[in-house]
């Protein structure tokens, strides 16, 4: 099938990949500007990378809803547009474009965790299971009617990195099954419950600090869900360390926010008489490290408190 890919980060490489590897015919993949990295350098997308490393041409304008863009899309023909973690919001002149329209590999069940942060929503807010959506694209954001959804569990063990990862791959495959079906014409719509959404809107730096006072479920799910970025945040030695990893631990009778050392790391009391045990982090202006390690090079008094 001649395919237009549209995608930015890690998560949609997996999908071109795939796309690419069964043979269909990708006749353009459009992907964000690069954009300055560390010493202003810029940087390119991950799925540029991949695309001109494979040969596929790659475009990469402002805005689909310029007019250029636009004809450039249409100049294309494609049967097919195929959307992953895009980055911008695409007009209906563009979603109509391909024979086949439009569809959406979204990291999440739909109607839940419609946006742009689908993967760490759902550890923040405690889910037990999260998934992949193949959907039809609408002009009203991640509402278009579902044609495949693929299931996982989400585990304490996992993180918004191991499960952006997981999630790419199961994204990947279930796209892999679903275009033959689009093409013969046996897949599925199903319409979107409109009533049971969610929203999953856009991370920011003011979710990072820790407020101790939380019960300790939600503190971990704060730190697992916001890893790589903008990372959960606690004052240690006067300064904001980032929180990487941790652990759930065990009950405690210390007020919350009491510090102390512990065998697998720092332990920290939170407002649910419960703990969570810190494994690694990130003091400011040093290095990611282990917890351990960090204490090796300090006496936490116990009883410490965390500001």
């Amino acid at each position: 099938m001649k395919i237009v890919f549209m995608g930015t980060p890690d998560f949609a490489v997996s999908s071109l990949r795939r796309l690419t590897e069964d043979g269909h015919e990708i006749v353009g993949v459009f992907t964000q500007p690069d954009k300055p990295g560390n010493r202003k350098k810029l940087t390119a997308p991950p799925v540029k990378d991949y695309a001109l490393s494979v040969g596929l041409p790659v475009y990469q304008p402002q805005s689909m809803r310029d007019e250029e863009p636009l004809a450039l899309l249409r100049s294309l023909a494609p049967e097919l547009t195929v959307v992953a973690a895009y980055g911008q919001i695409l007009p209906e002149a563009v979603l109509n474009v391909p024979k086949y329209g439009s569809v959406n590999v979204h990291a999440s069940i739909l109607p839940k965790y419609r946006g742009a942060a689908p993967i760490n929503r759902a550890i923040l807010d405690g889910e037990k299971e999260t998934g992949v959506t193949i959907m039809h694209m609408a002009k009203k954001l991640d509402a278009g009617d579902i044609i495949s959804v693929r299931k996982t569990p989400i585990t304490p063990e996992d993180d918004a990195e191991t499960l952006f990862a997981r999630l790419a791959e199961l994204g990947a495959e279930l796209l892999s099954e679903t275009i033959p079906a689009i093409a013969d014409g046996t897949a599925t719509r199903t319409k979107q419950n409109d009533a049971e959404s969610t929203y999953a809107a856009m991370l920011s730096r003011e979710m990072s600090p820790i407020v101790w006072n939380m019960g300790a479920e939600r503190v971990f799910n704060q730190i697992r869900a916001l890893v790589p970025w903008p990372c959960a945040t606690m004052a240690l030695d006067g300064k904001t360390a980032k929180v990487w990893h941790a652990e759930m631990g065990g009950r405690t009778a210390d007020a919350p926010g009491t510090l102390r050392a512990a065998k697998r790391g720092v332990e920290a009391a939170c407002g649910d008489g419960n703990t969570v045990v810190i494994t690694e982090l990130q003091c400011e202006g040093g290095k990611r490290m282990a917890a351990g390690a960090w204490l090796n090079g300090r006496r936490v008094a116990p009883g410490t408190v965390l500001a």
